[in-house]
């Protein structure tokens, strides 16, 4: 039967688990055909609409549909499960008590009230609204009411979030108003947890409402009434590897306009796309421009850290401004987040002597320092060695770290205030669920006065009693080679100050940047979104950027150098010959080789208007013209659809 799980053979003695995605009479052709195995489910677990959504998946950004059929289906259903594992509803109780399903809300404030009304009018002419609320004014509240109004209309609701972090204090606080009809789903929980939830989206009794990230667009719905998209600028919403590389908004919108569903963006930064369609008209548009319980938003000090250097004030990477603001905050038994955007202690280690620098020996990227472990590591594939006693180069044996990570923060904190309390929060210290929720719950039961991290501590966490926000280098993302950079630094910048103050009073960010008379500065410094959003639009226009054109990243990989520089350039010739100008490259990325495999990059840049269906039949044509070649059997060749 359509939807049903089988046991099949391939090869000589492997067995998979697949899918029945049709059945027929048509005898293949030159194809071994091999008996199914076993029969695993006597009722469908994948429904008409998911293979129409995976269908859709696998064509618009052009991949297999088995690599969607391996991203869409937990781990449980793709191979036998081991039974002795807590269930989900353990899991839930464990994490949150067992509590009742009766509403809780908090005070329901004259600006929210106003902002659900525009919704649920707007709602009634558009399937997409963009709620465009500053941060801490209270979006979450507005998700409440709107889900209950979807589940008391016997519909159900996906509420999607952009990183695993942020569920443990929206949990928490969803549990307490909407009781076990809620349903979690992330990959950091077991197979068995994320088997139950497809299990009970599937059976009689689903969960009305779904909490989750990327991977819940894939869940079974029978009656999906509303997809939330919080934070829907956040990028993290894209998948990088492995295919299918989905942008989880994005699906989640088709996912809704299949379904009949209504979808709500909500954000405090608009990515330049979703802001470009509110303002054309294409989805609804709501704006809450003040906090909850009108509060101000957080006063910003820019400090130019060259200044501060040249008048010999800066403590380590620390500015005068910044330490006696942390200093005031510690006196007041106030908390603090310190945001870089580095792990590790340094950025490299270098020979005094000759400048030697070690550098992976897989990728073409030098090696972070890491003090804790005292290694040398690759954030790129893991490498890890340890660091020299000498240098290979010239024999010195001194060397100096160079550049600023979160574990070298920590060190100059515990020199400048001994007596404060820090936590780290990045990918070093919450790789796992727990992790993060132990972090998170530490700070949030002031066990710690400062918090120092990487992007985790940005994305839309709720701590009352911080008075202090410090950005240590706003230039490190400023610069990045890229023409999303300023829109990224605006949007990860005025989420990370929107941090400070959310309770009881304003707060004070200090943002330290060595061009301080930049105008993106000026701008975050303001939180003038609408002059950074027209400016950068000017020149997306004139150079051919989203919103205006899709871009497709093709991506070439092989480990001859020389033979995939030559296949790009033939790929690259061969595909202007299509489509003309909209084709550039082929490039070298920044970081030209990973896992010992070169890279090659090719940009196209296609109007809304030209035929999408045309476009990926040329493209796939010219991936199949190339890998027929026999010296190119081995070239890897993928696309990359909307990339961020």
């Amino acid at each position: 039967m359509r939807g049903c799980r089988v046991i099949v053979p391939l090869g000589k003695n492997k067995t998979y688990v697949g899918v029945v995605l049709r059945i027929h009479q048509e005898c293949p052709q030159d194809v071994e055909v091999k008996e199914v195995i076993e029969l695993l489910d006597t009722v469908p677990v994948v429904s008409n609409l998911q293979f129409k959504f995976w269908q859709w998946i696998a064509s618009y950004y052009m991949c297999p549909l088995g690599d969607v059929f391996k991203a869409a289906l937990p781990g449980g259903m793709k191979r036998p499960l081991k039974r002795n594992c807590k269930t989900v509803e353990d899991i839930y109780k464990g994490m949150l008590g067992d509590t009742g399903t009766e509403l809780q809300y908090n005070g329901l404030s004259d600006a929210q009230k106003k902002a659900v009304c525009e919704i649920t009018t707007s709602f009634e002419t558009k399937d997409i609204t963009l709620l465009h609320g500053v941060t801490s004014s209270g979006k979450t509240e507005i998700y409440i009411h709107l889900i209950h109004k979807y589940m008391t209309e016997g519909k159900q609701v996906l509420y999607l979030l952009p990183e695993i972090a942020l569920t443990t204090q929206i949990t928490e606080r969803l549990q307490r108003v909407f009781g076990d009809e809620m349903g979690v789903y992330h990959s950091k929980f077991s197979d068995k947890v994320r088997f139950d939830v497809y299990q009970r989206q599937v059976s009689a009794n689903p969960y009305k409402l779904i909490l989750g990230v990327r991977s819940s667009v894939f869940l079974p719905f029978q009656n999906l009434g509303l997809v939330i998209v919080d934070e829907e600028h956040d990028g993290s919403y894209k998948q990088q590897e492995p295919a299918p590389r989905y942008h989880a908004r994005n699906a989640a919108m088709m996912l809704a306009k299949m379904c009949g569903a209504k979808t709500l963006l909500g954000t405090a930064t608009p990515s330049f796309e979703s802001y470009h369609y509110a303002k054309k008209g294409r989805y609804g548009y709501v704006q809450l421009n003040q906090r909850y319980l009108g509060l101000q938003l957080p006063h910003i000090t820019v400090v130019d850290i060259k200044d501060q250097r040249k008048r010999k004030v800066m403590n380590g990477a620390f500015s005068s401004v910044l330490v006696d603001a942390m200093h005031d905050a510690l006196a007041k038994h106030q908390q603090i987040i310190l945001f870089q955007n580095r792990r590790g202690y340094s950025s490299f280690i270098e020979c005094r002597q000759c400048g030697w620098v070690p550098r992976c020996p897989h990728c073409d990227v030098s090696l972070t320092y890491h003090k804790k472990t005292k290694m040398l590591t690759c954030h790129y594939c893991g490498y890890a060695t340890r660091p020299a006693t000498k240098c290979p180069n010239c024999e010195e044996t001194n060397f100096i770290d160079v550049g600023l990570g979160t574990e070298k923060v920590e060190d100059q904190i515990h020199s400048i205030f001994p007596a404060a309390r820090t936590l780290r929060m990045d990918l070093d210290t919450a790789k796992t669920k727990n992790q993060y929720e132990q972090i998170i719950g530490a700070f949030s039961n002031h066990e710690a006065d400062i918090l120092v991290g990487t992007q985790m501590v940005t994305k839309g966490l709720d701590f009352s009693d911080v008075s202090v926000v410090g950005v240590l280098n706003a230039d490190t993302m400023l610069n990045q080679p890229d023409f999303r950079s300023y829109e990224r630094s605006f949007q990860t910048l005025s989420q990370v100050a929107g941090r400070a103050g959310r309770k009881y009073e304003a707060g004070k960010v200090v943002l330290q940047t060595k061009n301080a008379d930049a105008d993106i500065i000026k701008q975050i410094a303001q939180n003038d979104y609408w002059g950074m959003y027209y400016q950068q639009m000017m020149e997306r226009r004139d150079f051919n950027y989203p919103p205006f054109r899709r871009l497709i990243y093709i991506y070439l990989r092989h480990r001859d150098n020389d033979l995939l520089e030559h296949m790009a350039i033939e790929m690259a010739e061969h595909l202007k010959g299509i489509f003309g100008d909209r084709v550039l490259g082929p490039d070298c990325p920044p970081v030209g080789r990973i896992q010992s495999l070169y890279i090659r990059k090719v940009m196209l840049k296609v109007e809304p208007t030209l035929s999408t269906e045309k476009v990926r039949k040329a493209l796939i044509e010219e991936k199949r013209r190339i890998i027929a070649q026999p010296v190119c059997r081995n070239i890897n060749i993928y696309y990359d659809v909307d990339p961020v």
